[in-house]
């Protein structure tokens, strides 16, 4: 076994602060770049071969442009201090914005052409210039494409200035997380208890109160709308279909549960995202929602404290073939299945299956 104090281990040691140091600063050239230095090549070969002073001087200004360049874009990054300040929450898909409070720690020189970008994000923001010994607060707008918990580790800062033709980056290790919620505006139709078939019946009689809640309005047919639910004689009357709308009992919560029995994929995330549309209305109204769901249920609640709660769980379900089987808490009847199986669901108040996007 190699004695840990041997001189090549304390080498690597005392190398890795440099390793660090290099990975953190990088340099490479633009398209510009490569073109000068194109012609740096040229006009050396043309002024080596025909011993002309004039290109010896061309070539030696041509040369201290690419060095000054270089030196001036890795001064522009050295004296640098980035924070970022990222969102808690975030929706799929949507909008979010991404805060850097950046200092310019230099006591003389300030620092021009500054890039701001994120490892494995789309987006970049553009600062003009930064005084030495001020700070400025930039926004990086992007978005998140799928719902989950998503890792921000590395956050990047680069210039081209003065000249364009290096791209001098730097790098900032900041490890964070956003939780990325599903959007709820996905078109879902109503709840609607069924009877029979392949849902089942409900405990209660269709259009009791404990079955729909107590008659709450009249309003206009959407699609979606249980036939039953249509009051004739206000439809004859205003010449358009309107139907009985009803308001659950203060005591009584829409259970949702999500089936996560399947593989990972689009069909998934359409049930993920139903689920979150459906919470998001029946709170709205008012109602009290809860999630059952494998490891992330949510107890009932009112409010967009519990939309949260629940948007919180839906981001972090994650969907296993052969997984345990939906356990709600209450009597099936009493609850609306989400899932993105077409195999039969027996007992549950409603179900919506997700569509399948292949078809």
């Amino acid at each position: 076994m190699a004695n840990p104090s041997t001189p090549s281990i304390r080498a690597g040691r005392l190398l890795q602060p440099l390793r660090r140091l290099r990975g953190q600063r990088r340099l490479r050239f633009t398209r510009a770049g490569l073109v000068f230095l194109a012609a740096v090549l040229a006009v050396e070969f043309a002024a080596v071969n025909t011993g002309n002073n004039l290109l010896h001087l061309l070539l030696g200004a041509m040369m201290g442009v690419l060095g000054t360049s270089a030196w001036w874009s890795n001064r522009q990054l050295r004296r640098l201090a980035l924070a970022r300040r990222a969102p808690r929450r975030a929706t799929a898909g949507r909008p979010a914005v991404l805060r850097y409070q950046v200092e310019n720690q230099g006591r003389r020189l300030a620092t021009f052409a500054l890039d701001f970008s994120e490892t494995g994000l789309n987006g970049s923001a553009f600062l003009a210039s930064l005084p030495a010994q001020s700070s400025a607060t930039v926004e990086l707008r992007t978005d998140f494409p799928r719902r989950g918990i998503h890792s921000l580790e590395e956050s990047r800062v680069s210039t081209s200035f003065p000249f364009g033709l290096y791209r001098k980056l730097r790098v900032f290790r900041q490890p964070d997380e956003v939780v990325v919620w599903p959007p709820t505006d996905r078109p879902v139709r109503e709840v609607r208890p069924a009877v029979g078939g392949i849902r089942g019946t409900l405990a209660a009689p269709v259009g009791s109160a404990g079955a729909r809640g107590d008659f709450h309005a009249l309003r206009s047919y959407r699609p979606g709308d249980d036939p039953r639910d249509i009051h004739w004689r206000s439809t004859a009357r205003a010449g358009e279909l309107v139907v009985r709308e009803y308001q659950r009992d203060a005591g009584q919560a829409l259970w949702l549960c999500l089936d996560t029995r399947q593989e990972e994929g689009p069909r998934a995330e359409a049930a993920v995202e139903i689920t979150a549309a459906l919470a998001f209305r029946a709170l709205r109204r008012g109602e009290r929602v809860a999630l059952a769901a494998p490891e992330h249920g949510v107890e009932p609640g009112t409010g967009q404290a519990q939309l949260e709660r629940i948007l919180d769980a839906l981001a972090k379900v994650v969907f296993r073939p052969g997984g345990a089987p939906i356990s709600p808490p209450v009597d099936r009847s009493a609850c609306i299945l989400v899932t993105a199986s077409d195999d039969l669901h027996l007992g549950f108040g409603d179900v919506f299956t997700a569509p399948d996007s292949s078809t």
